[in-house]
């Protein structure tokens, strides 16, 4: 029933308004005695393992925001090896994944979304993943919640696509129809060795922005889908486990792979928990 009611609930809330206050609540540096306040508050409520930060005092970032999405220690998170060993994005936990069925993805039981609409409508890409492979990976908020790159690739296209600002969180998912194609979000189109792949970073309820280290911050719009192309002779390209992207408050991320390009390894399955860096997928198998 609580469940039910959440989801109710946010069909009447206003989204943009509440996570646009938020996310400048979060990059506020002028009240530094409250937000180590919320600071503490939130890395007991989420048992926050401050161990594993470059910087473990949680009082020592000048914004939650800069908590949020503060870095790791060095090595804390090995990017495993092999040429064609793909690796998670991210810290998180798998929500589901699997293949892409036609222009379908599952997202919960009872309940799938379109591929088309997930990447802004462009049928282009839509037929280069159908039928490919499919992850889906929730940041909770205890989680890190920087992007890395499964695969060494560079940028393509970039798709804004506005949208609403539901939680992501699995209740949603469970009853919210066509959620992460509903989604304000941004596209990230690579090029990779295993052929073209799409990391979709999926807004959500309380998440003010994403940011990019090609775009910087991309903020929530209604101005509707803007594709940016990415050519010339400065490439934006990453290695693989490099820094692609942060969440500025938690989300989630899907990740889409073309039809035979990989295969996700046996022990990635839904409701597990992952960390970034490690193997995840092989390419070619």
């Amino acid at each position: 029933m609580f469940d039910k009611l959440f989801v109710l609930s946010q069909y009447v809330t206003p989204q943009h308004t509440v996570s646009s206050v938020a996310g400048r609540l979060a990059d506020n540096e002028r009240a530094p005695a409250l937000k180590n306040r919320v600071v503490k508050w939130f890395v007991k409520r989420y048992d926050v393992d401050m161990s594993e930060a470059a910087e473990p005092d949680p009082t020592a970032y000048p914004s939650f925001n800069a908590f949020f999405t503060r870095a790791l220690k060095p090595g804390a998170r090995p990017v495993a090896e092999g040429h064609n060993t793909l690796v998670s994005p991210v810290d998180g936990t798998i929500s589901q994944l699997g293949q892409v069925t036609g222009d379908r993805v599952f997202q919960a039981k009872g309940q799938s979304f379109s591929l088309t609409e997930l990447l802004g409508g462009d049928t282009r890409w839509a037929d280069t993943f159908s039928e490919g492979q499919f992850s889906t990976i929730y940041l909770a908020p205890r989680d890190y919640h920087r992007i890395h790159m499964p695969l060494a690739g560079t940028l393509r296209e970039m798709i804004h696509v506005p949208g609403k600002l539901f939680s992501v969180n699995p209740a949603t998912a469970e009853n919210v129809p066509n959620l992460f194609a509903r989604n304000e979000r941004v596209v990230c189109i690579f090029d990779t060795e295993a052929g073209p792949m799409a990391l979709v970073l999926v807004g959500a309820m309380i998440v003010g922005s994403v940011e990019t280290p090609w775009a910087g911050v991309v903020v929530p719009s209604n101005s509707g889908v803007k594709a940016i192309t990415y050519e010339g002779e400065s490439p934006v390209s990453f290695a693989k486990g490099e820094e692609m992207g942060r969440f500025r408050l938690g989300s989630t991320v899907v990740m889409v792979m073309p039809r035979g390009s990989v295969s996700w390894n046996d022990e990635q399955v839904a409701g597990k928990r992952v960390r970034m860096g490690e193997a995840f997928g092989t390419v070619g198998a």
